[in-house]
């Protein structure tokens, strides 16, 4: 029996943690599960919603990008042009992005007569507010850190819940790796919750992880962490010297994660009259971007063309710097020159978003986001029929001393994810300013 009791201990500590655990962020994690399932559907969804912009009918040869181009500052004489998009096939429009009177909207454009099909604010678009949601909650930056922090915590609840389940003394499979229908209600309500969730764990953490890279804290540190260690950028992307530059890529156009730190270069011979739109189209096909990418316009007179292709598979990415007057490529970097850390950031996005391997990457990806609900749910189930009519119904705190190992965990988890070790701190204070000292509280709490 002596040889039980830390087991014991260790058992209830770790029932306590993933209780609280759950209780708080499962709600955010159903959010994010429900999000990330639509959003998973982005192509499919925005051809519903978009057709009649994207769609048009071929017919002969497409206009030139620039006559295209004039075609939307004549509708919109006050409009800045930032951006321009050639259609990814024949039967696909145009899309020019441009800003006025302090709005951002996409212009459609038949670049077979260079009508405008309609227009959309960028505010309005339904993906991209699903995407806020998905990724801050649309609450900026705050609502960022509350996601990471519940993304981060989740991994908490994997590791805790995968040691609640680690069948004890059991030799039959039923329990583990399915459910028992015929114990009895307790008995099925926690295999309804464990057994899936030891199914879905793997795809959890990996959705988990291959999301962190876009957070804002910890996706930030880890990306200044990939570039500075030495596996930044080749000097094969660069013509010439690489640019001392405080602007980095990002800054200027949406690229891919890698990309996201490069350095921009400037265009040497300022004055002399630009490339026309048309010349940086043919460098593009050139160079062999991919038919996704967009062409950022220079807003300064040393700016540069940038361009970035986000295609569905990670291998195909590419971000092209060029001179806007001499037309020189002056840096190229492509898939081929990530480091180990960023070609496998970019398969994780793909993976992520359920592009690398179309239609069967979403439909798993769909159903690890419905297991994720599952769990939550049942979770939340499992403790409303086992909670007292007074209390919480969580399991009792157990002595500090009964507490080393797993406070050895969480001091790691701490360690790899700062926004934990913030959060375990305030647990902290909180446990010894309010909960101790005030009766009530710590009975509720079972503290």
């Amino acid at each position: 029996m002596e040889t039980k009791q830390p087991n014991a201990a260790l058992y209830r500590t770790v029932w306590r943690w993933h209780f609280y655990a759950g209780i708080i962020f499962a709600p955010l994690l159903i959010i994010l599960a429900v999000t990330g399932s639509i959003y998973l559907f982005k192509p499919q969804i925005e051809q519903v919603l978009y057709q009649d912009y994207q769609e048009v009918t071929p017919q002969g040869d497409k206009l030139p990008a620039s006559r295209q181009i004039e075609k939307v500052k004549k509708l919109y004489p006050d409009a800045v042009v930032t951006k321009y998009h050639p259609g990814e096939n024949a039967s696909r429009s145009s899309e020019v992005s441009i800003t006025t009177n302090n709005e951002s909207l996409t212009i459609f454009i038949d670049p077979y007569t260079g009508k405008s099909i309609g227009e959309l604010n960028d505010e309005d678009r339904i993906m991209d507010k699903i995407e806020e949601i998905h990724g801050e909650l649309m609450a900026g930056t705050l609502g960022d850190r509350i996601v990471e922090l519940a993304a981060c915590w989740a991994v908490v609840l994997i590791v805790s819940g995968l040691y609640l389940w680690y069948p004890k003394n059991k030799l039959s499979l039923s329990g583990v790796l399915f459910p028992r229908i015929n114990k009895g209600k307790n008995t099925f309500r926690r295999d309804l919750h464990a057994v899936p969730a030891f199914w879905i764990s793997a795809g959890m953490l990996f959705l988990i992880m291959t999301g962190l890279p876009w957070s804002g804290f910890w996706g930030s540190n880890f990306q200044s962490l990939a570039t500075n260690s030495g596996s930044g950028y080749p000097p094969s992307i660069w013509t010439g010297s690489a640019p001392t530059s405080l602007i980095k890529t990002k800054d200027i156009a949406d690229v891919p994660w890698a990309a996201e730190n490069l350095d921009v270069p400037i265009s040497d011979i300022q004055g002399f009259i630009p490339l026309s739109i048309d010349d940086v189209v043919t460098i593009a096909n050139r160079e062999g971007m991919h038919r996704s990418y967009s062409i950022n316009i220079p807003k300064e007179t040393d700016g540069v063309y940038t361009l970035s292709a986000f295609p569905p598979k990670a291998q195909d990415e590419a971000t092209i710097h060029i001179d806007q007057y001499s037309g020189a490529v002056l840096a190229d970097y492509r898939y081929d020159h990530y480091g180990l850390i960023g070609k496998i950031v970019a398969w994780g996005i793909t993976l992520h978003k359920g592009t690398q391997f179309g239609l069967i990457n979403q439909i798993i990806s769909l159903l690890i986001c419905l297991g994720i609900i599952l769990v939550a749910f049942s979770g939340f189930y499992l403790w409303w029929k086992r909670k007292p009519k007074k209390g919480l119904g969580a399991p009792k705190a157990p002595p500090i001393k009964n507490m080393r190992f797993f406070l050895f965990l969480l001091i790691g988890l701490g360690i790899l994810f700062p926004l934990v070790g913030l959060s375990l701190i305030v647990v902290w204070l909180i446990d010894w300013l309010i909960i101790k000292r005030i009766s009530a509280v710590k009975k509720f709490l079972n503290a």
